[in-house]
C-alpha cells in the first residue's frame, strides 16, 4: 500500500520546511510514503528548498496555472507512480501533519473512497466572523448541490483511493475543492469526513484577495458545475417558475377580459405571451442539457478505463522537473 502526500507550492520555500516536517513517515497499514510537490510557476527557491528537504518527487510549471490544474497535475503524477491513497495538503502548513493518518483510515478500511479533512472553523482564531459564517453558508450550498453530508467543504486537506482519484475532473480554473465534491457527489462516491486540527496562520491566503471575491468565484463554480451534473434539475425548475408566472399572468388577464377591462391591459397578454415562451424554451434547453449530460457520463466511463489501461500499463519511476505531467 503507498500513500503519496502532494503539496501545491506557489512562492512557498519559506513555509515549505514547516509543512514537510510535519508530515508522517509512519502509519499502520501504509508501507511506502512519499512526498510530492507541484511547483506551480514559483519565482523563489520553492524548488531548492524541496530538494534541500529529500521532497521524493517534483512536478514543475513553467508559470503559474492556479491551484485546479495543478491539483490534477497532481494526481496524474502521483497515480503514474503508483499510489493507492493520494492526500492533498497545504504548504503553508494549515493542516496538522499527524492527522493524515486520519484521513486514510476510512480508506484503508474500504468505507470511502474520497475523504475530508473537517477543520474547526468555529474555533479557528484568525478566521473572522463573516468568514466563518462564509464557510458554513458555502459548505451547505454545496451539500445541496452534491446531495452530500459534507460539513467543511472548502477543506483542501482531503484524501482520495485510486479509484476516486481516476475519476476526478476539474473543469473550473479556480480551485477543485468544491467542483469535486459536487462531481463525487452526484457519481455516487462514498465521501467521508473526519475532524481535523488546524495549525496558526503563517501567511495571508493566496486564493482570494478579498472574501467577496472568493465568494462571487464560489458562486460561479458551484452553480457551473451543479448544470453540468444536473441540467434537467437546474433549467427545468427555472424554466417551470417562469412558465408559471406566465399562466399567472394570462389568468389574471383573462379576468380582466371577463370583466370588459380587457383592453386596458395588453400589456399583461404581451408579458405573458414571453414568459411562456422563454419557460417553454428553458425547459426544452433542461432537455438539451440532461442529454449532453449523459453523453458526458459515457465519456468519464471511456476516460476511466483508459486512464486506468495508461497508469497500469505505463508507470512513471521518475518525474523530471520542469515537466509537467498535464
Amino acid at each position: 500500500m503507498k500513500l503519496m502526500i502532494q503539496i501545491p507550492c506557489y512562492n512557498e520555500a519559506e513555509t515549505l520546511g514547516l509543512a514537510i516536517h510535519d508530515l508522517p513517515t509512519h502509519i499502520d497499514g501504509i508501507d511506502t510514503i512519499e512526498y510530492l510537490i507541484i511547483n506551480d510557476g514559483s519565482k523563489d527557491a520553492t524548488v531548492e528548498a524541496a530538494r534541500k528537504l529529500g521532497v521524493h518527487h517534483i512536478v514543475s510549471f513553467r508559470r503559474n496555472k492556479g491551484l485546479a490544474r495543478g491539483f490534477l497535475a497532481g494526481l496524474d503524477a502521483c497515480l503514474r507512480l503508483g499510489a493507492d491513497i493520494i492526500v492533498n495538503t497545504d504548504a503553508d502548513n494549515q493542516y496538522c501533519g499527524a492527522d493524515i493518518e486520519k484521513l486514510v483510515q476510512p480508506i484503508l478500511q474500504k468505507k470511502a473512497d474520497m475523504v475530508i479533512g473537517e477543520r474547526p472553523i468555529d474555533e479557528t482564531e484568525h478566521f473572522s466572523w463573516k468568514k466563518k459564517k462564509f464557510q458554513h453558508l458555502g459548505s451547505w450550498v454545496v451539500r445541496v448541490a452534491s446531495q452530500t453530508d459534507v460539513p467543511d467543504a472548502p477543506s483542501g486537506f482531503r484524501a482520495y483511493s485510486r479509484e476516486a482519484a481516476m475519476r476526478m475532473n476539474v473543469v473550473n480554473e479556480y480551485t477543485y475543492t468544491l467542483e469535486t465534491i459536487i462531481q463525487a457527489g452526484q457519481s455516487k462516491m462514498a465521501i467521508g469526513s473526519v475532524p481535523i486540527r488546524t495549525n496558526p496562520e503563517t501567511r495571508p491566503s493566496r486564493l482570494f484577495s478579498s472574501m467577496w471575491r472568493y465568494m462571487k468565484r464560489s458562486a460561479s463554480v458551484i452553480t457551473r458545475s451543479f448544470v453540468m451534473y444536473k441540467p434537467l434539475k437546474f433549467f427545468g425548475t427555472l424554466g417551470t417558475i417562469i412558465f408559471a408566472l406566465g399562466v399567472l399572468l394570462g389568468i389574471r388577464f383573462l379576468v380582466y377580459l371577463g370583466m370588459g377591462e380587457g383592453s386596458g391591459h395588453v400589456q399583461s397578454l404581451i408579458l405573458t405571451a414571453v414568459l411562456l415562451m422563454i419557460g417553454f424554451q428553458t425547459i426544452i434547453m433542461g432537455l438539451l442539457g440532461d442529454t449532453v449530460a449523459a453523453n458526458r457520463k459515457i465519456l468519464e466511463d471511456v476516460q476511466y478505463h483508459v486512464r486506468k489501461m495508461d497508469y497500469d500499463d505505463h508507470p512513471a519511476t521518475e518525474l523530471e522537473d520542469d515537466k509537467p505531467t498535464a
